[in-house]
């Protein structure tokens, strides 16, 4: 079984789909750590950002391995491990630069695939996951949420990672970020194609709960 969630930044779709994954003891593809961890490649041999051959070229020449579990997602890049420096602010900022490069989505496209098709069953989160790596899956969901809400959230995940951060950048930068993913990205799916989900007033428990209720619905409705 293959279940997508995509949604905006700060949605609250990697921390729901991490846990739904648990919950249904199967494998989690984050695929933004993907892009994240070409981006911290890129910072850290000083790549243009504004050069989408260079970074192309830096995709090519990197080996990007990515562990997927039920409770996790780590990557590493060229042997070394770097899940834990994806979340800097950093890391971030230029993570667009990479995602808007057609050659190397379109590289990661395939590196998703391959990952579904060798692990069979996954819950697997993105921007894109339901509308173009995956269209076939077996449910698929948008989560979204007020910008407000979205900042808040991430504020509390990179103060709690230990970075500085005021709520006003965070908006900022998750507002520059709907404006930039919005042209780059294939358009997050209507209700009707997926299960919309506004995520604004809920508890991430509630979410998680309510997306494994349409799961097992939907594995149910299918069980001979």
């Amino acid at each position: 079984m293959i279940i997508t969630i995509d949604g905006p930044a700060g949605s609250g779709k990697s921390t729901a789909a991490r846990k739904l994954a648990a919950r249904l003891e199967i494998p989690y593809l984050d695929t933004g750590a993907m892009y994240r961890a070409l981006a911290y490649a890129a910072l850290q041999r000083g790549v243009d950002f504004e050069r989408s051959d260079s970074l192309a070229e830096l995709a090519r020449s990197v080996r990007l391995e990515v562990d997927c579990g039920p409770t996790h997602t780590r990557v590493r890049v060229d042997g070394h491990d770097v899940s834990e420096a994806l979340r800097d602010p950093k890391v971030s900022e230029v993570t667009p630069f990479v995602a808007r490069v057609q050659a190397i989505r379109d590289m990661l496209v395939l590196r998703q695939r391959q990952i579904g098709a060798e692990l069979g069953s996954l819950v697997t989160e993105g921007r894109d996951q339901g509308s173009v790596v995956f269209p076939y899956a077996d449910v698929k969901f948008v989560l979204d949420a007020s910008v407000q809400k979205r900042a808040e959230r991430r504020v509390q995940e990179l103060v709690a990672d230990g970075h500085d951060v005021s709520l006003q950048s965070v908006m900022q930068n998750l507002t520059t970020r709907d404006g930039i993913d919005s042209r780059q990205w294939a358009p997050l799916l209507p209700e009707g194609v997926a299960i919309i989900i506004d995520t604004t007033e809920m508890k991430l428990s509630d979410v998680v709960e309510r997306l494994e209720k349409e799961v097992r619905a939907r594995v149910s409705a299918n069980s001979p």
